[in-house]
């Protein structure tokens, strides 16, 4: 993928464009390049008092029993990085001891205190974000020194990396909030609902008055049974509203393997049709480019790069193979996006005012049923079919969404 956007980029040298365009395109190009050929696994820092969730939280975000939950007594000893993987990829996960603990942890302890332990693991590698956990009935107990120690940590990432980390207040075991009758998912009860609410805006003025900015808060339940590595039973709650929401706040290139590895597709759509809206962008303007032929490399070039990301998110391997079969099974070749040009091209003889911005609003509907195609192939798992169906309706309705 690396070689396919450097020939991009050679190509665009060509277009007659002007050097504001060119700019522009090269910047959302680099964007793909953190998405694709800079991907890395997100580095998340999580923080909460013993027994706030962290372990069932990392096992929640994976679908996967990757992390023991300790029930009775501090599991995590030395503040260090842990990496968590599967087939789809890894996140990397500083999982501290619980801060204000009372025990011992399972686990050895070289440094005093768990924010000592914490500074020793960031000096080599900073985290992308920070996730608070609190858990739901203990929003209202004393925090002070928990929040201290968040606030320490925040200025020592500063000082040491010259980063303002992100800080994300989680809620667990909303759960086992009143009333209990009313214990599974999606806690419709108005109490329930008014309980939940509750802790949500508590927490979020703690944090805020520390970090001294407006700060998310996310309830959720991440409760989870496993009997020989599969899930037994399933509490979860609110796990993709987190996802989500942690991919606005992470690095580009650490977008696309959270995304796959936590396997929930609304979130893989969403990120999906970011990248693809970028994509549309850029051949909306190389589509106007007046020069025959010229533009046909990059946007074909730019829409494969698209098809192929789309397949990482959905899970897929990375693979020419898989690509070309997508391509083929839409009807699609070099030919037929040159089809779309010259159809056009033949319009503006007719119409010579509006024939750039005919060409670039073909290239651009192109792009986009082109991905709303893949999306429905690789995230959604549709047929060879059913995903040829929906490009040819989108190619028809020759509508973006914007």
């Amino acid at each position: 993928m690396k070689d396919l956007l450097d020939f991009i980029i050679k190509n665009i040298q060509d277009l007659k464009i002007s050097k504001k365009n060119k700019e522009i395109i090269l910047e959302e190009i680099e964007k793909l390049r953190a998405f694709i050929v800079d991907a890395r696994p997100a580095r998340i820092a999580i923080v909460g008092r013993r027994g706030a969730g962290k372990s069932s939280l990392i096992n929640a975000i994976f679908g996967e029993e990757k992390a023991e939950v300790g029930h009775t007594k501090s599991q995590t000893g030395i503040g260090k990085w842990y990496t968590f993987s599967n087939d789809l990829g890894s996140i990397e996960i500083l999982d501290t001891r619980g801060l204000g603990e009372a025990s011992r942890p399972e686990e050895e302890v070289l440094a005093g205190t768990p924010l000592e332990e914490i500074e020793n693991a960031i000096r080599d590698k900073c985290p992308d974000v920070v996730l608070f956990l609190c858990k739901a009935k203990e929003v209202d107990a004393r925090l002070d020194e928990d929040l201290l120690q968040l606030k320490q940590l925040r200025e020592n990432i500063k000082a040491i990396h010259d980063y303002d980390i992100p800080v994300i207040g989680i809620v667990t075991q909303v759960d086992e909030l009143a009333p209990l009758s009313d214990v599974e998912p999606p806690y419709e009860h108005p109490e329930k609902q008014a309980n939940i609410k509750a802790t949500v805006d508590i927490l979020q003025e703690k944090i805020a008055d520390v970090v001294l900015k407006p700060v998310k808060v996310i309830p959720v339940s991440a409760y989870m049974e496993f009997r020989d590595g599969k899930i037994v039973y399933d509490r979860r709650w609110n796990i993709d509203m987190l996802v989500e929401y942690l991919l606005t706040e992470l690095p580009q290139e650490a977008q696309v393997i959270l995304a796959k590895l936590a396997k929930i597709k609304t979130v893989q759509k969403k990120l999906a049709r970011k990248i693809a809206k970028s994509v549309m962008g850029i051949t909306g303007i190389v589509g106007a480019s007046p020069i025959p032929m010229a533009d046909m490399p990059v946007i074909t070039g730019l829409q494969i790069s698209m098809i192929g990301t789309i397949a990482v998110i959905g899970g897929q391997k990375l693979s020419r193979e898989s690509i070309i079969k997508f391509i083929t099974a839409m009807g699609l070749n070099i030919g037929a996006g040159l089809a779309f040009r010259e159809i056009a091209r033949n319009l503006a003889k007719l119409i010579p005012a509006a024939g750039n911005l005919v060409s670039g609003a073909v290239a651009t509907a192109g792009t986009y049923a082109i991905s709303e195609a893949a999306i429905a192939y690789y995230i959604d798992r549709k047929s060879e079919e059913e995903a040829k169906r929906i490009f040819d309706k989108e190619m028809k309705n020759g509508q973006v969404d914007q």
